[in-house]
């Protein structure tokens, strides 16, 4: 049974959904005016897993993940590039979905965008003004926050105490230091859509408010998001949602902690922020970087304590993923007897049981990793013993089961530089090597001077080429793959 840990409650609760066998689940996204950093990489990858995890046991999840482009960022950062804020906008959702496909993060079943959602932002604006919820001044829109009396009971704060150490917005308009902006008006060169309050663009709130309630109705399952968003992002959500609809919003708020880099806080100021893209390519990182590498070293964390980030963290996780992908390289190979199956049996249902009940545990990722390195080991020993060639593919179909809840040892290669569809969790996999159509024959001497001009086109940050000398291998019956040292080995 899945308990959670809701912020709103401020305990571990059993996750019951509002329809059976069936999650509607927001996360907040991106505002998109620069790169994705390794901060955004772990909340992202702490979501996909607990809706992989929620498919592998056998709900149906509706997954809605926003991109916030219209923000006083994006007007900034267009501004200093001399260009429209579509432009920049453009840019930087490409970039999102190379780093996430990169990291083998799945696509959510929508990725809506605030700019077009004007007409639902207006209409949940108009509500809160007719409620009396929120009031307009000279084209502006400000929620009444004294108004909402339950304010305050996400983030567990007492609104006569929000004001000190808040960040607020000097505004003498306001009735109140704390109220937030539903809708702004707009100025010279901004861009601006129509409203009942004249030419304006809506607050970064009601953006999420709008799109969730669209997309999922006025009360759904699980709403997530990064710990800096609870306040007063979150809170803000709770109010204006709650105040229109006179109905509980999400009924789990669900936050994964913040990323420390060597011990210290991530900061542009510090020299010790890294986005995604620069931690794959950086020159300078004594191991190479892959997204397996990258999940697993995410995971090997609780998702709700604070991570931190380090060279060496990196080459830990590296060295554990090498034991699993040189067991599976063994399993690959020919079987023996029979002698060891039934304990394999056994070993694979202790793995399971353990893997499920720590992942019903708050989604506790480095003990269900545990769980798996109990297994590797387990099947090592029975491999010396003896397991016949259904022994060993019951041994990979395992791992494979059980590793697609965190994106990992789906395929007998560590490319991820490129796209990598993975079958839905609820998809048995059967078949564990890719079929390839034998070509004309080749020599080993042409493969490994293939391999060499792979490998010296990767270094190049190549992957097109990389890619294309794989397809041309595999055409002649070569299945190559890479391990995470750089090297590769294939077969015929």
């Amino acid at each position: 049974m899945l308990k959670l840990f809701n912020t709103l409650t401020g305990r571990q609760d059993v996750f019951e959904p509002i329809e059976p066998r069936k999650v509607r689940m927001y996360v907040c996204g991106v505002t998109v005016y620069d790169y994705c950093h390794i901060g955004h990489a772990r909340s992202a990858l702490v979501f996909d897993v607990l809706r992989r995890y929620l498919e592998y046991s056998r709900y149906a999840v509706t997954f809605v993940k926003n991109f916030t482009d219209v923000d006083d960022k994006i007007i900034k950062r267009a501004h200093e590039q001399g260009v429209s804020c579509d432009a920049v906008t453009a840019k930087y959702i490409q970039a999102y979905h190379e780093d996430m496909n990169r990291l083998g993060i799945r696509g959510a079943t929508e990725e809506p965008k605030a700019t077009e959602h004007i007409a639902d932002i207006i209409r949940l604006t108009e509500q809160l003004v007719k409620k009396g919820l929120a009031y307009a001044v000279d084209g502006d829109v400000y929620f009444e926050v004294s108004k909402y009396s339950e304010y305050g009971r996400l983030s567990k704060r007492r609104l006569e105490d929000l004001q000190a150490g808040a960040r607020v917005d000097v505004d003498e308009r306001k009735r109140y230091p704390m109220d937030f902006a539903l809708w702004k008006s707009s100025k010279p060169g901004e861009p601006a859509w129509k409203s009942p309050w004249g030419p304006g663009r809506p607050g970064w709130h009601i953006e999420c408010s709008a799109m969730s309630i669209r997309h999922l109705g006025e009360t759904f399952d699980i709403h997530g998001g990064g710990m800096d968003l609870i306040f007063p992002h979150h809170e803000n959500e709770i109010a204006q949602s709650c105040g229109a609809s006179g109905k509980e919003f999400a009924r789990y708020w669900v936050h994964n902690g913040f990323v420390q880099i060597n011990k210290e806080k991530m900061s542009k100021s510090l020299g010790n922020f890294f986005t995604i893209r620069e931690i794959f390519e950086k020159s300078d990182w004594s191991e190479e970087v892959t997204g397996e590498i990258l999940r697993y070293f995410l995971l090997s964390t609780h998702y709700h304590g604070p991570l931190d980030f380090s060279d060496q963290a990196l080459k830990e996780a590296k060295s554990a993923l090498n034991g699993f992908y040189d067991l599976f390289g063994r399993l690959a190979e020919s079987g023996g007897n029979a002698k060891a199956d039934r304990e394999l049996d056994h070993a694979v249902g202790r793995c399971q049981a353990a893997f499920t009940a720590a992942m019903d545990d708050d989604l506790n990722t480095p003990l269900a990793i545990a769980s798996l390195q109990g297994l590797r080991s387990d099947v090592n020993k029975l491999l010396g013993a003896g397991l016949s060639s259904e022994g060993r593919q019951t041994a990979r179909q395992a791992f494979r089961s059980l590793g697609l809840v965190f994106g990992l040892f789906q395929l007998d290669r560590w490319d991820f530089n490129v796209r990598i569809e993975i079958p839905p969790a609820s998809v048995v996999v059967t078949s564990f090597a890719p079929t390839v159509t034998v070509g004309p024959a080749v020599t080993d001497v042409q493969i490994e001077a293939k391999l060499a001009e792979r490998i010296e086109a990767k270094k190049r940050k190549d992957f097109a080429r990389a890619d294309t000398i794989r397809s041309e291998l595999a055409s002649l019956g070569i299945t190559v793959e890479d391990k995470p040292d750089g090297t590769s080995r294939w077969k015929r």
